[in-house]
């Protein structure tokens, strides 16, 4: 067991960014003309926003897997990505109606979503072994056991509360904070398995440095959502209680994230602190 990520994993994370980057460009400052632009027309712009913060994240996430890194820091994303990736291509297929035929950006739409579920796995399956467990070469913080089950729990209600919404979209197009389609409401469940899944892991590791990179990726991802709220607050429906609750849950979830983050990397730091000090026991 080397924690390595394998070359293979890091040509994967090479192939994803650069799409990624442009589906960030197309979705959030472009998020008007995706009639135009984009695979498929999202209505209203805020829901272009949001698929957009989500793959300014995966931007963050692919870049840790393609710089020198360990498995381990990126491993417990990697599932996240290939539910969110599955499910986004079943509902492609479920609303093929509803894409720009022959248009460049459907096609790699397509291509994208057809391709990056197998592509993700077959990464998860050459790494597979390589994580060492519970004990690494260095320092690093050690999560509480009361705080993962916590974050766990939190996590569990979103990724059960994203599958909800993409299996019947109809349960979010009358509550949501926005006006949403069938096919706009499962790519906003697909994005809600995201977070869900990557805290679940934190059940069986207490390891900050097996999440510290994919939170840095998730704080990016609120930080992106929440400007795409104050840019299109116009766009929500404050008749509905969700629209409030979510905006609140949202900014709430960001302060707890980087309090949460700040708390651990000053755990982290003393730890390197002494290990320097003591050297390897």
């Amino acid at each position: 067991m080397t924690d390595r990520v394998h070359p293979f994993t890091r040509v994967v994370g090479a192939i994803i960014i650069p799409f990624l980057v442009a589906a960030v460009v197309l979705l959030y400052p472009l998020a008007d003309t995706t009639d135009k632009l984009f695979a498929w027309t999202i209505l209203p712009p805020i829901t272009a926003m949001l698929l957009g913060s989500a793959y300014v994240g995966g931007i963050v996430f692919f870049v840790h897997v393609v710089r020198p890194n360990r498995w381990h820091a990126v491993r417990h994303g990697f599932p996240a990505v290939l539910l969110f990736a599955t499910l986004l291509a079943v509902a492609t297929f479920l609303h093929w109606d509803r894409f720009h035929f022959g248009h460049l950006s459907f096609i790699v739409w397509v291509t994208l979503y057809v391709t990056t579920p197998f592509l993700v796995l077959a990464a998860m399956i050459v790494n597979r072994g390589e994580d060492p467990g519970q004990a690494v070469a260095e320092p690093d913080a050690t999560l509480p056991r009361w705080l993962r089950i916590l974050l766990a729990l939190i996590g569990l209600c979103s990724l059960v509360v994203g599958l909800v919404l993409f299996v019947a979209p109809q349960l979010a197009i009358s509550m949501w904070a926005w006006p949403l389609t069938p096919l706009t409401a499962r790519v906003c469940g697909a994005i809600l398995t995201l977070p869900g899944m990557v805290n679940v892991w934190m059940l069986g590791d207490a390891r900050w440095s097996a999440f510290r990179q994919i939170f840095q990726a998730q704080l990016v991802s609120l930080a992106a959502i929440l400007l795409a709220l104050l840019l299109r607050g116009g766009e929500l429906l404050w008749s509905r209680p969700s629209a409030p609750l979510l905006v609140c849950g949202l900014a709430g979830a960001f302060v707890v994230y980087l309090a949460l983050y700040v708390w651990a990397e000053r755990r982290r730091l003393r730890a390197g602190a002494r290990y320097t000090e003591g050297g390897p026991s």
